[in-house]
């Protein structure tokens, strides 16, 4: 079994930061790629940005230029820097990766982290 444990989300004012963690632990041979969705009350989970085993990043149009992804492949654990933060980034975070097993790859979500940026 493999398990994703969040951590560092929180209560900000707007213009603030907050660095969110994932760690991946369990079963693992290796990971594909790792990263964070959101899901704001009555809305789907999007993506927030995502990063590969090789260091290739995606985000989303909303977070460029203020979140940064970066990641441990030594400690299997992801790390989202949240800068400028706005009251629309107020949702809950998921971790999620993509787990190497055989020839292809299972996802797995965290329990979530709740980010609150008040104006």
């Amino acid at each position: 079994q493999v398990q994703l444990a969040e951590s560092g989300g929180g209560l900000v004012q707007a213009g603030g930061s907050l660095r969110l963690s994932c760690a991946a632990s369990g079963r693992i041979s290796s990971i594909n790629a790792m990263g964070w969705y959101r899901q704001a009350p009555g809305k789907q989970r999007e993506l927030v940005a995502l990063v590969n085993s090789g260091g290739r990043t995606n985000y989303a149009d909303s977070v460029k230029e203020r979140f940064t992804i970066s990641r441990d492949n030594a400690k299997n654990t992801a790390y989202l820097q949240m800068n400028s933060l706005k009251p629309e980034d107020t949702a809950d975070y998921y971790c999620y990766a993509q787990i190497i097993e055989s020839t292809w790859w299972r996802p797995y979500w965290g329990q979530g982290t709740q980010v609150t940026v008040s104006s």
